[in-house]
């Protein structure tokens, strides 16, 4: 009986021994073989001994577009141009000035006082303008001091005490082309020299001649400085009064 109870367990153990070698064994067969690089890249159980993992790459930075240069404002700014000739008044007409040389053909009265202003000056006896100046209010307007006596005023004005400078300069103004100023109203009024009433920049060459026989080259410069002729100038009414003997503007 013994005996048929050892030869019973032999064979369960022997399964008992085959069942834990199957179970053993099952484990490592049924897992594939891997190759290396697959086994690199695989995970590795409990976190152990695993690479770190690799950090996501970075955003690329967005490509920069060329640095450009801004454009240089324009020199002239239109805009400001318009507007600025738009409040430029336009150009004055200057109207064309008619000179006058020939004496015969202006009034009577007035070449009649003019004659006797050169008989006068050309004395050398500055005494021999003061019939002529008048009195009163319709006494000559004189440069000068605002002295109550024209001849004293004249002397001062003079480079020399006898009043011989003025005298010459008187002269040479009445020996110039002169014009009717102020034509058709009640101050019309013929002036010698005829530069006082022409702008000088429409002095033709042989007008400039006249200029010069009366001014200095540095004179001039002075008047286009100024703007027009301000030396002096003679002023005679229609009816032959002496108006002025003046120098300025």
């Amino acid at each position: 009986m013994s005996r048929n109870l050892a030869n019973r367990a032999f064979p369960v153990g022997l399964v008992t021994l085959l069942l834990a070698s199957v179970a053993v064994c099952a484990p490592i067969t049924a897992v594939p073989a891997l190759a290396l690089s697959e086994l690199q890249g695989a995970p590795v159980a409990g976190g152990q001994n695993a690479a770190p993992a690799e950090a996501p790459d970075e955003a690329a930075p967005e490509e920069e577009s060329p640095l450009e240069i801004p454009m240089p404002d324009p020199l002239v700014d239109r805009a400001a141009v318009g507007t600025k000739d738009d409040q430029i008044a336009a150009p004055e007409v200057v109207e064309p000035v008619e000179v006058l040389t020939d004496v015969s053909k202006i009034p009577e009265s007035v070449a009649r006082m003019r004659e006797l202003i050169v008989e006068a000056a050309a004395s050398g006896d500055i005494e021999r303008l003061r019939p002529l100046l008048g009195k009163g209010p319709t006494q000559t307007q004189v440069t000068g001091t605002g002295d109550d006596d024209p001849i004293a005023t004249l002397k001062g004005l003079s480079g020399d005490q006898e009043g011989i400078e003025i005298l010459a300069i008187l002269l040479d103004v009445l020996s110039t082309g002169f014009v009717l100023a102020d034509k058709g109203t009640p101050d019309e009024v013929y002036v010698w020299p005829y530069f006082a009433e022409k702008p000088l920049s429409s002095l033709t060459p042989p007008e400039k001649v006249d200029l010069f026989r009366l001014v200095t080259a540095g004179d001039f410069a002075g008047m286009e400085e100024f703007g027009s002729y301000n030396f002096y100038r003679v002023g005679i009414t229609p009816d032959g009064r002496w108006k002025f003997f003046v120098a300025g503007d």
